[in-house]
This record gives C-alpha cells, structure tokens and sequence, in this order.
C-alpha cells in the first residue's frame, strides 16, 4: 500500500514529522512506497525530502495509509482510508467526538500512537521524552520570569524559551552557564531553599530532569519540605530536588490500610486521597509529569489553590510546569493549554480566571499543549527511529479480512480504535460518547 506522510496544519507551531527524509529513504530502499505532503513550515524541508529521493506531492488522496501528528480536521478526511495520528479520543474527548463519528461514517480505520503498547501497557511510540525536555527548558525559564517581576535577581533570567535555541545542545550549553552562576554566586535568601518537585517518574519525567540535572543540586525525600522550608540550611550554591510517586502523593482513605500501587490503580480515589496539596506549596516550582484520569484524586483542587493563596498570601510556590498539561486534570490550576506564542498565564486561586503573562496573584503556569514542537528536528528523528520499525506493518495491514483474524504484532492491533468504520472491541465505551 502506498503510505503519505501528511502536513500538518492544527497549528502554526507544529512543525514535527512523523518520520525524517532518512528514515523515510532507508523504508523505501526496502521496498515500500512513501511519499510526503508539501509543507511551508515543517521543521525538515521539502528539499530535503527531495534530497533523499522521496517524492513530494500535494495532497495524499491516492495514498492508502495516512501518516500524521496531530488531529486531522473533519473536511480533510477521506472515505476508506487508514489514518495513523494522535486522536485524543480515547477518554472519550468531546472536541473529538465529531471527528470519530466522521471517521466512522467514512468508513476508515483508525490506529493511534497512544495505544502502540506493549502487553504491560507501556506506550512504544512517543514523544514524552522530549515534552520533559522543552517542559523543563519552559519551566525554568518561566521561574526566571516570575522572580524577576518580583525584584528578585536570579540566574534563570539569562534562560530563553526552547523554541528560540537552534538546537537542544545549545539549551542546555545555557543552563550549564546558569550552574556555574549557582555554584558561583549562590541563591538569594529570599528564594532558598529553591525547591523543585517532579510528580511522576516516567519517560516524560526523565526527560525534564535529564535538563535539571545539569544544576548543581541535592535529592530529598518527599515529606521534607516542611522542615527545610522552616530551617534552611546554608548551602545556598545548590537547588533541590524531590521526586513523587504514587505513594507518596496519596493516602488511603482506611488509616489502617498500607499503600498498595496494584490496589491504587485499581480503585483510584475510592480508597485513596490526596495527600500532598499544602507540601506543594512549599516548592517553588512544580514538574507535573503524570498521566491523571476521573479515577485518580487530583495533586491540587481549586480548593487546595484557594487555601494557599487565600488572604493574598503568597506560598513559596511560584510556577507550575504542566508538562503533561492535562486541562481539568490533576492540577485546578491548568484550566486551559497554551501555545508557544503565548506559553505562559497567572492563575487567579478564587475567581479562576487566568492573566497571560507572568504577573498576578496565583501560580504562573506554563502547559504548552505540542512541548516537543519547540525542539521539532530533534523530537522528530527520535519518534521517527521508534516509529520506522512499525511501518512496514502498516504497508501490509489486510483490509480484506477482520481485526480478530488481522495478521499483524499485537502492538499495532491494540492501538485500532476504529477498523473499517467499526469501533473495535476495546473502544466500544467510545458509543457512549459520540451522540
């Protein structure tokens, strides 16, 4: 079957590809048939593709597999076609329910990266990586922002956004220069103990530490913020760092009940409560790293932001990196993503409303919906060497047969959401949702 690589146009900012003139030459050289959509802004440019000797062509209406991103607008959809994207439907998404029911109608088979899992559930296929890198590049760069507007002289004013450093060594060639200014200099009394949380330690938090690390800083246990917070110690030439998992961001509703992570993540926040809320506000800045549903309780409600900013106090809590930046999800503070050219707003904890910029009464919060779009060459050539392996099960998906008797690896058949039109076995819940 012939495979298209799409444009990809949700967004100006999105300039990521699916899979790099180099790998896309490598899988022809093996036999299949790709081509690319022309596109003024993607991060690899048409001549480049044409360099490698990928055809270009502008629309992909005799392609059989459709390789894209992010979200495919309704009135580009074509009948009989298998798509392969990020579609944010699998929570059952309402601003993506008429793009499912469209895809139904047409018939096509729909396959998402986020469910190419293996048999324990871990996704094969992401960009999670490098969302923590540029998440973090954002959130250091936001806290020099906020502490600037407040008199504060810091290190992190030197830091840019991540999408304005040409590449990801340069980023990090000017986080190295703030660490000696840390090691050098030290942090101001008015900001130390300088604590950073990370919530989550998976891929996507790796990524973000990957870029924190390159501070000179000490590792401490969740639970000992208070402490610190109340008798800082005088080494003001490092940072610190604490990193959450489950157990430590909740409790069990039975005081006499043990954590048990199998137990948590089978009945969520009906036998388990928030726990970390007034801690949180000891940080000075936040690292949301996790994956959140209805099941779970949040890391930070509206009530919890009230209390720590009530009365116009001011908590050690300055920015909120939403890396994960799920709008509604575990922090009450996200409630609504941002872009690159707007990355960053002030969450006001009682009347909800947000202030772009960085001045205001409330967290700064940074949740740039497409994080890895800011390091687009980069972020792509990973994805594209994870996804290259999957391609030739694509090319060879028989649509003559049904998905029970579908012979390809059972990393591609758990991720059909839709096969032929027909929601599959898995995602039959999605009914409920479409209308």
């Amino acid at each position: 079957m012939k495979i298209g690589i799409r444009t990809e146009d949700k967004s100006e900012w999105e300039r990521r590809t699916p899979l790099t003139p180099e790998d896309m030459a490598a899988l022809r050289a093996d036999g299949l048939t790709l081509v690319v959509q022309t596109s003024p802004q993607r991060a690899f440019t048409d001549e480049e593709f044409s360099r490698a000797g990928i055809p270009l062509q502008a629309d992909l209406a005799d392609c059989d597999v459709i390789l894209g991103l992010k979200e495919i607008p309704i009135d580009q959809l074509a009948p009989d076609k298998t798509y392969v994207f990020f579609s944010h439907v699998i929570k059952g998404q309402p601003y993506n329910m008429p793009m499912l029911k469209r895809l139904m109608t047409l018939g096509d088979t729909l396959i998402d990266y986020e469910r190419i899992v293996d048999d324990q559930g871990r996704r094969l296929i992401a960009f999670g990586q490098y969302a923590g890198l540029a998440g973090m590049i954002n959130g250091l760069w936001a806290l020099g922002q906020r502490l600037d507007v407040e008199g504060v002289a810091n290190p992190f004013s030197r830091l840019r956004q991540a999408r304005t450093y040409a590449t990801l060594a340069a980023a990090k060639a000017s986080i190295a220069r703030v660490a000696e200014d840390i090691m050098r200099q030290g942090i101001l009394p008015a900001v130390h103990p300088l604590i950073v949380g990370f919530a989550g330690y998976g891929n996507v938090s790796r990524g973000a530490q990957e870029i924190f690390d390159l501070l000179p800083f000490e590792e401490i246990a969740p639970g000992s913020m208070a402490r610190m917070a109340a008798k800082p110690t005088d080494r003001r030439d490092r940072l610190y760092k604490v990193v959450y998992q489950e157990k430590d961001l909740v409790r069990p509703r039975d005081p006499g009940t043990a954590f048990s992570l199998e137990d948590y993540y089978q009945y969520g926040k009906q036998k388990y409560a928030g726990a970390v809320s007034q801690e949180l506000g000891l940080l000075t800045l936040l690292v949301n790293c996790i994956y959140w549903d209805e099941r779970y309780p949040r890391l930070l409600n509206r009530t919890d932001c009230r209390a720590l900013w009530a009365d116009e106090r001011t908590p050690r809590l300055r920015v909120v990196a939403d890396i994960s930046c799920d709008v509604g999800g575990a922090l009450a503070c996200t409630v609504q993503s941002s872009y690159p050219n707007r990355p960053l707003y002030v969450f006001d904890p009682e009347s909800g409303r947000v202030t772009d910029g960085v001045r205001g009464h409330g967290p700064v919060v940074m949740a740039v919906e497409i994080l890895p779009a800011e390091l687009p060459r980069e972020s792509s050539a990973y994805f594209s060497r994870l996804l290259t392996d999957y391609v030739p099960a694509l090319a060879k998906l028989n649509h003559r047969t049904d998905l029970e008797h579908l012979d390809c690896p059972s990393e591609i058949k758990r991720a059909v959401i839709l096969w032929q039109g027909r929601l599959t076995p898995g995602y039959c819940y999605l009914e409920g949702h479409i209308g």
